[in-house]
């Protein structure tokens, strides 16, 4: 016995020395070496840096750091929450699964603003006079963009879609639809230039038209129980009323949104043209949809009820054989609770996931659907002050405390 534990003494000290040779602690890191491996961390521990240590404190705040951070490729989206109050900045991180409550940026306190739309890690604001505020949650900088000028015979607002760049430079577009079908224009806000550009008149896309034909076999049908014709349920969050996304394909960008009568709308902004898709349902079925952006490409979430139960489900468009093609669908047992609640959902992508509130009179839930492994999560509620707090949408941002405004 006495042989054994000197033994394992030896082999004890061994290791000792050899973690004493080999080993070192983060003091030894030269700053750009500490900027690297820091860089790598969760971006909520951002919170924390500065009250580690002076040095890390330090480094927190240097431009360098935020160079480190933007070399990062990706990181987990976090889902930027709406309430019906407009008054809290509260998130879901998908890294840690988990509620956080975030400071509300000090200027937008002087403002009467909802958010509209979101890309890579910024947040766009619209304020009641129409004008913008872009905002980074996590760092809290935000400012007003320039006002936009009067669109053309002062048409509508349609659509508000947010593109990304570059996240260190501050390099984003925002774009703005307005107008009535078949008369539409765009125009487009350049941070790289920080002005508004011309606006510009979109064509009708009349080759090869994806138009719905009310004669086509292809189009995709789901008839109430009693095959009657009902109002059409689009009912929207009062952030979502602009609610558009925007794809890049062979450098050519489309903004997509729902139009007043549910159709589904793409606008070419590099094209200069618009078209509409097929419908899903016909025209007054009863339902709730979305459009969202996952992978670079444009689906949607569709949520109706048949044969005495709901179901919601994902769809994309086949361009080689102008069809709309099911993705994912709901679990039964997820879905059936729906029924003949009048949920209206209200959906956001965010790489391989899309993030869903369901909201009606008689319950709220918050659903995460994972496109590659067809798994559908319901979330925990959030509580405050011992209440859940009800959440009408969300949107996705990257949370990067290198996004310039």
């Amino acid at each position: 016995m006495e042989h054994f534990d000197r033994g394992v003494s030896r082999l004890s000290k061994k290791r000792k020395v050899q973690e004493d040779e080999l080993g070192y602690s983060m003091d030894e890191l030269n700053e750009d070496l500490l900027e690297k491996v820091l860089s790598w961390l969760p971006t909520s521990t951002f919170f924390r840096l500065s009250s580690v240590c002076k040095r890390w404190k330090s480094v927190a705040a240097s431009k360098s750091f935020k160079l480190a951070c933007s070399h990062i490729p990706s990181r987990d989206p976090w889902f930027f929450m709406v309430d019906p109050h407009l008054n809290q900045s509260i998130i879901f991180d998908s890294a840690e699964k988990n509620w956080k409550k975030l400071n509300h940026p000090s200027t937008l306190h002087h403002y009467q603003s909802m958010p509209v739309a979101a890309s890579g890690g910024l947040v766009c604001y619209r304020t009641i006079t129409g004008n913008f505020l872009v905002s980074n949650p996590v760092t809290q900088a935000c400012r007003q963009l320039p006002s936009p000028s009067p669109t053309l015979q002062d048409q509508p607002l349609q659509a508000i879609a947010m593109n990304i760049t570059s996240n260190y430079h501050g390099s984003y577009k925002l774009v703005l639809v307005s107008g009535e079908l078949p008369r539409l224009s765009f125009k487009v806000y350049d941070s790289s230039a920080n002005c508004w550009e011309e606006e510009v008149l979109l064509s009708r896309k009349v080759n090869d038209s994806l138009e719905f034909d009310s004669n086509s076999d292809d189009a995709v049908y789901f008839l109430s129980k009693a095959g009657n014709v009902v109002a059409t349920n689009l009912q929207r969050s009062p952030s979502k009323q602009y609610s558009a996304v925007i794809t890049v394909k062979d450098d050519e960008e489309t903004v997509y949104f729902l139009s007043s009568s549910g159709t589904i709308v793409a606008c070419n902004v590099t094209c200069r043209y618009f078209c509409e898709y097929p419908r899903l349902l016909p025209a007054f079925s009863e339902y709730s949809i979305d459009v969202v952006e996952c992978r670079g490409e444009m689906l949607v979430v569709l949520l109706s009820e048949f044969f005495e139960s709901s179901s919601v489900r994902v769809w994309r468009f086949d361009e080689k054989i102008k069809c709309w093609q099911q993705i994912a669908a709901m679990p039964p047992a997820m879905s059936h609770e729906l029924f003949g609640k009048k949920v209206d959902i209200n959906c956001v992508g965010a790489g391989d996931r899309i993030f869903m509130c369901l909201n009606s009179a008689e319950l709220f839930r918050y659903i995460v659907c994972d496109l590659v492994s067809n798994e559908w999560i319901e979330l925990p509620n959030c509580f405050m002050n011992g209440e859940a707090i009800e959440f009408m949408s969300a949107f996705s941002f990257e949370p990067r405390i290198e996004a310039s405004v």
